[in-house]
Order: C-alpha cells, then structure tokens, then sequence
C-alpha cells in the first residue's frame, strides 16, 4: 500500500514537472500599440487581437487595496496554496454533485491565470489540465509574478483588460488613488463584466461590491471603520470613454508604413496646443457661417526640430459635413500661397527685391490656349518691384517672374524637393498657372515648404513620431535668398496697398505672412512664420462649394492671427539675425537702380531695400530719364499708361518707338479655346505690339476694332491671320492664330 501511494505521489511529481505551460504565458505579451503626445498624454490606444485594450504595470504598481479586494473575491488563500486550493476544489465539488449545477468554480487565481492564456472547453480534461500547469507555473514563479500578470490579463468589461487600464476607464484615476470603496467595485467585476457592467447594472455592481467589502472586514484587511467608510462612499463613476484625442493626425499616422505594432508610441504632437488650435478653429468658423465656410484645418510646425506639434484636420471629427475628412492632407488648390517660392528662385537667379516687374495686361501663348491672368482687384499697377508685387500678391509680376527665371520646370523642381507629393503631372501641364495656384497642394505638406523657408533653405520632411531618428537635413537653396523672402513676407508696410495697415497678418512681432485664395473663393489660405514656428491654415468646404467673399486674408488669416498670439505668449518667438552678406542700398522704385546722388532725390525717388551681395543692381544712367527727369518705362507699358491706372503722369513716360514693329501678342501659333462659360464665349483678345501711335491691326478672316489706343480681336472658329502696319513707314509684321471650340 506504501509502496503504491509512494509510486502515486511520484507519478504526480512528475506529471507536475513535466506540464508544458501555455506557450501564450511564456512568451512576452506585448501590449497594443498606444499613441502618446509630446509629453506622454494618451491620444489613441488600439485594440489586440482579442479586442481588448490593454496596459502592463508591475506589480509594485498595485496597491495593496486593489490586492486585497481581488483576493477577498477570488482567491483568499492564494498565498498558502501551491497553485490548486484542494480545499475550495473539493468544496465545489461536492456543491456540483449536491445540486447537479455549478455552484462555484473553486479556480484559484493561478488556474485562472492558465485559463486566460490558453482557453478551453469548460470540461473535465481541462480542469485536470489547467491544474497541472496550475502546480508547474507555482514551481517556477513567484506569487507576485502570477497576481501582477493575473491582474494584468484579466478582463473587467467594456473591453478594458488590466486593472491599471480599468482605474482610468472607470474612475478616471490612476491606479495609486483607488479607494478601498473603488478597488472592491473594480476586483467584482472580473467574475461577469457583462452583467455587472456598472454603467448599465450599476445596482448588481454595488451588491457585488459590498459582498466583497464583508470578505474584507471578515478577513481583517479592512477595519471597522474603514469598512463603514467604504460602504458609504459613494462611487462616482467617469464617462465610458477613451482617449480619442487629434484623430485626424492619428489617422495620419496610421497611414505610414513602418509603424510599430505594439508598445507606446511617443508622437511628436502637443496635446494641449492641438486643442487650442481645434478652439480657435471652431470659434472662427462659427464666424464665418454666412459666408458658407463650413470647415477648416490647422498645421503647427517646430521649425527646429521639423516635429509637427498641432494638426487639426477638421471643425469636428465626428461632424456631419464630412468631418473626418482630413482638410490637413486632402490635396486643394493652393492659389497665390505658392508665389514666394517663385520669388525665391527669382532671387537665387539674380533678382532682387528691387527689380521691377511689368504689371500690365498681358496674354500668353500656351499649347491649351490663351493664358491671361488678372490680378485679384482687377487693377494693374505698371511698374512695381518685386517687393511689392510679392507682398501684395500681384498675380501678374508673379506669372512674369516665373517666365524670366526657370519657368515652371524649375518650381516643380524646387517644390517637389521640398515634399509636395501632389504636383505628379509634368511641368508643362501647369504652365506659368503654377505660381498663382493651378495645382492642389496638400496643407501639412505645404506648411512643411513654408518650414523650409523658415529655416532658411533647409529641408526636413515633417516629423510625426519621436521614437525613430529624425532624417537628416538637406540644403535646396541660398539662405540669403531665403532671408530676403522673409524680410518681404514680414513688412507689413510693404502689403499696405492691398491688405490695408491693419489686418491680421499684423502682429506686435515679427511674423514672415502670406495667404492664397482660389478661384471662386473655394479655399483660403494663410501660412507664418518664424524661427521657432511654421502655421499653415487652411478654410473651405469639402465638396468644394464656393464661398461667399472670402479671402485668404479675412477667412484664414484670423485664424493663424490668434495661432500665433498664443504661440508667442506661451513659447516666445524672435526674428532672424541679417546675414552678413546682405547689405542695404538707394534705389529708384521705378527703375530698380541704385542711385548715385542720394540727398538730391526726392523722397518719392527713393527706396532703401537689402541685396544679396553679388546680386547688388547697377547704378542708374543718364538714359534711364528724359530732359524732364521722369523714368522713361518700356514699350510694353503704352497700353496700360493710356488708362485710369496710370498714376505715374508726372513722374515716367514711355519710351517711343521710331518706326520698328514688333509683335507682343499674339505669338504666331497662338491657340484659343472659346469657352461658352465666359463672356462672348471667350471670343475677345486684345492685340499688343510695340509700335508708333498710328499702327493699325487688321484680318482678313476676323474683325479687328480699335477702342481708345487699343485694338480688339473678335474671334471664330478657325485660323486666322493677323496684321500689324504702320501706315508712315509701311512697315509690316503678320501673325497667327488657332481658334477653337471648346
């Protein structure tokens, strides 16, 4: 009989010894991929593949009270047993077989540790089972290890596993601040978090929470009066929900390849930041309702660092008018928020902010048809130097500077490198159109070219995460160039004639500022910078419904205004130093010159403007006045100084032409669409060239008018030529064109 039981008690042992753990115990459990701001607040944690969510603490981060309760409900004599309570295991039993039905299950925790990392068929086999490993895991770990990782897995309802992610779900507390009241509402839940789920059953709850209390009392972990205290405290439980915070960037972030697929991840947004700039937004567009702006989105970059600390993508993510479209990367047409970059390769190429550029009404030959821009007040300004003409938006001085200096191959060059993934069609597709907003451009992406200027040439794509290494940084352009952008964008006297002394690109600091409005008012733009910080802001509608008479400047720029305000109170800002190689020099406004007799010109004469050392302009000559001392201006400004726009009477003259012709526009092989959408369908040119007074333009095939000093094409289909006569000299100079319909 000895020898029997002896052989009994072996055959245990080594069943014992030889019980495989559950490969799911053994094997690290690596928790759901969480996403952290900046400074480690919770903006989204994911669910595992169970659909649980899930956070590990270590033991020492359990309180004892939260110990206690979990053991009072479910294993009180968890410290004594070797894996299997014998005692509540018979006890069970014995209920079984009393009342034919499960009375209790008689698990210890340890078992139930088992249980959760291999699920089973509640039979028989599977009890003997889990026991066995019950006893193997007891042999090799400790008590703390099985209750922390126990209290780590075990479910407490509403898909929250843990007890560490039940105290925030529930209370809204950490783990440390639980009361003994809180922690016996949380260790009944484990037993059915469906039906004791305290947001609907709050009542089955409570009575379990108190039985729990009475084992503690019973089993002296809670006194007398601890005990009265906890019945009495009353539970106030937190809103069912989760961190859900910047989900348009998270969405974001979700899109890039290389994430993790566990653990936390530390992002590069500033929580707090974000939600002020989603309460500016909001605050703005409840301002903006009658205008028909329904939605918007806001950028903040760290110039230094490249890491995006706000993207707000919309009015309100679960909005009914499309909230969860992302305005933040959804691709827009940009309209003049693309010209500095023009004006930057200018610069890079020989211009200065000084040169002169011809804002005059001026048509340009492209394969689709006839190009002809208008500045967005409809009024033409002659002569201005880039300086203005940048600082006032001037869409004609614009399309004009990227004709002299690149052309649009050179800026889908430069904008491609500095990380506009959009621009996808070649160059010629956008023609010159590019510099005033032909293409769609996505926000972060055109904030981040913004960063660029701001960092003065220096390329790094947008950080969105910081628990990888930041990618190196990349020279594309001339600081000096970059510098002499920023100037301009800064100079708010500089944008007087078209933005007025005192809008919203003003602030009490230095802020580099400029807006884009697209055609019909269907997206406004406003984008600042400083050293510390790039803002891009964009408003609209999703379904690209116009909106009603409103700029970059009055729809977006409040919006970056008050960004900036809070930026600077809360952060600072300063202004770049002025290279050394920048100097300063007189210079005529109207020709771009430097002067030499400085105390003699008038103060209309007269400019002081900053130069890139080897870009300093010439000095002026002789030949650059007439006997009266006015400018004499190119031929190409004749039409537009015969017109009300003309304000330089006094003060320039055109230069004649003694009998040479040539022919400005249109070039021989023009094409034309006539468009049924336009006035006439289109069917209008008008006719330039440099030439005497008494020119005449005429067609065999079309009617040419002459209204004031200028002539008038009127178009059908067909080709057609053109021909341009000086009666005096007969001289005379033949074009053509292709007219088609649309």
């Amino acid at each position: 009989m000895g020898a029997a039981a002896a052989c009994l008690l072996t055959t245990a042992w080594l069943g014992v010894r030889l019980a495989p753990l559950p490969q799911a115990l053994v094997a690290p459990q690596a928790p759901p991929l969480e996403f952290l701001d900046h400074h480690g607040q919770s903006l989204r944690a994911l669910p595992d593949e169970d659909e649980l969510f899930r956070n590990r603490v270590a033991y020492q981060e359990i309180p004892q009270g939260l110990i206690h309760a979990t053991l009072a409900a479910e294993d009180r004599r968890f410290w004594q047993h070797p894996g299997v309570d014998w005692r509540g295991t018979c006890r069970a039993a014995w209920q079984m077989v009393r009342n034919r039905r499960i009375i209790s299950g008689g698990s210890t925790i340890t078992q139930q540790l088992i249980k959760l990392a291999e699920p089973r068929p509640r039979t028989f086999r599977s009890k003997c089972v889990e026991a066995l490993q019950a006893l193997r895991l007891e042999q090799l770990w400790t008590k703390q290890q099985i209750l922390a990782a126990y209290l780590n897995r075990i479910e407490y309802g509403n898909g929250v596993a843990g007890c560490a992610l039940a105290a925030r779900f529930y209370f809204a507390k950490p783990l440390r601040d639980l009361s003994p009241a809180e922690s016996a509402l949380l260790a009944g839940l484990p037993q059915a978090p469906t039906r004791l789920n305290p947001h609907r059953h709050f009542e089955g709850a409570r009575k379990r929470q108190l039985w729990i209390l009475g084992q503690l009392r019973g089993l002296q972990w809670l006194d007398e009066t601890a005990y009265e205290r906890a019945t009495r405290e009353p539970l106030v439980l937190a809103a069912p929900r989760r961190a859900f915070e910047a989900p348009h960037f998270v969405d974001l972030l979700l899109r890039q390849p290389g994430l993790p697929v566990s653990g936390a991840l530390r992002t590069s947004l500033d929580l707090q930041l974000n939600r002020h700039a989603q309460r500016l937004l909001r605050a703005h567009l409840a301002q903006l309702r009658g205008h028909q702006a329904s939605n918007g989105a806001v950028v903040v970059i760290d110039n230094r660092s490249g890491e995006v600390l706000s993207l707000v993508g919309s009015e309100d993510y679960f909005g009914p008018q499309a909230g969860q479209v992302n305005g933040a990367w959804a691709p827009r047409s940009p309209g003049s928020a693309l010209k500095p970059f023009t004006y930057l390769l200018a610069f890079e190429r020989g211009a200065t902010p000084a040169s002169v550029l011809a804002d005059v009404a001026t048509e340009f030959a492209t394969p689709t048809g006839l190009f002809a821009p208008v500045n967005f007040d409809h009024h033409w300004y002659g002569p201005v130097s880039c300086r203005m003409a940048l600082a006032n938006s001037l869409n004609m001085p614009a399309v004009k500077a990227l004709a002299q200096f690149g052309g649009p191959e050179a800026l889908v060059e430069r904008l491609r490198a500095w990380g506009l993934t959009t621009l996808n069609q070649p160059p010629a597709h956008y023609g010159l159109g590019l510099t005033i907003g032909n293409a769609e451009v996505r926000l972060l992406e055109l904030a981040n070219a913004y960063a660029c200027l701001a960092r003065l040439g220096d390329f790094k794509p947008p950080r969105l995460t910081l628990d990888t290494a930041a990618a190196p940084t990349t020279r594309i352009t001339n600081p000096n160039a970059a510098y002499l952008i920023a100037d301009i964008l800064s100079d708010n006297h500089a944008r007087v004639t078209a933005f007025g002394a005192d809008s919203d690109l003003r602030f009490p600091f230095k802020v580099a500022c400029k807006t884009g409005t697209s055609s019909n008012f269907r997206d406004n733009w406003a984008f600042g910078y400083t050293p510390e910080f790039t803002v891009g802001v964009w408003v609209g509608n999703f379904d690209s419904t116009p909106m009603r008479q409103i700029s970059g400047v009055t729809g977006a720029a409040p919006i970056l205004h008050d960004i900036f305000m809070h930026l600077h109170r809360q952060h600072g800002t300063s202004w770049y130093e002025r290279p050394s190689g920048i100097c300063e020099a007189w210079v005529h406004p109207l020709t771009g010159r430097r002067l030499r007799q400085i105390a003699l010109a008038p103060d209309s004469e007269k400019v002081r403007e900053l130069f890139a050392p080897d870009h300093l302009p010439p000095y002026e000559s002789p030949d650059d006045y007439d006997a009266a001392g006015r400018v004499i201006l190119p031929p190409e400004y004749r039409v537009w100084a015969a017109t009300g726009n003309n304000y330089l009477t006094d003060r320039a003259v055109v230069k004649e032409t003694a009998g040479a012709l040539r022919i400005l526009f249109p070039l021989p092989g023009t094409v034309i669409h006539l468009d049924p959408d336009l006035p006439y369908q289109g069917g209008r040119i008008h006719l330039r060239a440099e030439a005497p007074p008494q020119a005449r333009w005429s067609s065999p095939s079309i009617q040419c008018r002459r209204e004031a000093d200028d002539f008038t094409a009127v178009l059908v289909e067909g080709r057609h030529d053109l021909v341009l006569q000086d009666p005096v000299s007969g001289e005379e100079l033949t074009t053509w064109v292709q007219v088609l319909a649309r």
